[in-house]
């Protein structure tokens, strides 16, 4: 099979994808609404796009527009240039996770969770830690052997570090959705130098980060240890502690 590909659309191989975006421009009156579609197709255009033709437009408040561009590419994909994080731990089931951490470790497992910032998105811990969990998983508060808290949305990254301090926490999970401005990356990096600054090395929890906008490539250079991306598991975070924690 080869490795080279392009975008499918209507019939194989022929380049078509649908772009969505919003720009500063007013579509209120005909004329308006018509310079704003020019606008779309000539950014459609620049990016590659041709022919681009702009399928959707609509006002999204005063002095903005949202648009879909329907349009043919000629960029190829070579799908063995990709990069991909390979998982460097097994899967286990929660018994599996129990006993690994009960031999190991010889105590509960500490973990603690939070969104930090000005984030109130807890969905995407809340999944991870509570018992309910996600995609027909239970959530870490299930395991008998990890002790979970869950200090829930707009945590400083003070307050994680003294509640790291005053838990002992062996983890620190941060979910991270809000993304202006790469808030999420700031965010991380100011927790990853905090927790530095307030534990030594052998000592520092384990710092793991979770966000649909995240590249799982970059945990080195945010200075965490682990970055699970959109569709993680519990299991999969639970597999990934006992291996690094209690194996």
């Amino acid at each position: 099979m080869s490795t080279i590909v392009r975008p499918y659309g209507d019939t194989t191989g022929d380049g078509m994808v649908q772009l969505s975006f919003t720009l500063p421009i007013s579509s209120d009156s005909w004329a308006e609404a018509k310079r704003a579609e020019g606008a779309a197709q000539q950014l459609a255009n620049k990016m590659g796009m041709d022919p681009a033709l702009v399928v959707h437009a609509k006002p999204m408040g005063e002095g903005f527009t949202f648009f879909v561009v329907y349009g043919r590419v000629n960029h190829l994909v070579d799908v063995d240039k990709v990069e991909v994080v390979e998982r460097d731990y097994p899967l286990m089931t929660p018994k599996e996770v129990n006993a690994s951490i009960k031999r190991g470790l010889r105590r509960r497992l500490v973990v603690l969770g939070a969104c930090i910032g000005t984030d109130a998105h807890t969905v995407g811990i809340d999944a991870i830690l509570n018992i309910k969990g996600f995609a027909g998983e239970k959530g870490l508060e299930y395991y008998r052997e990890i002790k979970v808290v869950n200090l829930g949305a707009q945590v400083s990254v003070p307050h994680l570090v003294d509640r790291a301090v005053a838990e002992r926490a062996d983890a620190v999970l941060v979910s991270q959705v809000v993304t202006q401005r790469d808030a999420h990356l700031l965010n991380t990096r100011e927790m990853s130098a905090a927790f530095g600054e307030a534990f030594p090395a052998d000592r520092r929890p384990l710092l793991v980060v979770g966000g649909p906008r995240f590249d799982e490539a970059m945990a080195g250079e945010l200075g965490v240890d682990r970055i699970f991306g959109r569709g993680t598991t519990p299991g999969e975070v639970a597999s990934f502690l006992a291996h690094r924690l209690a194996s």
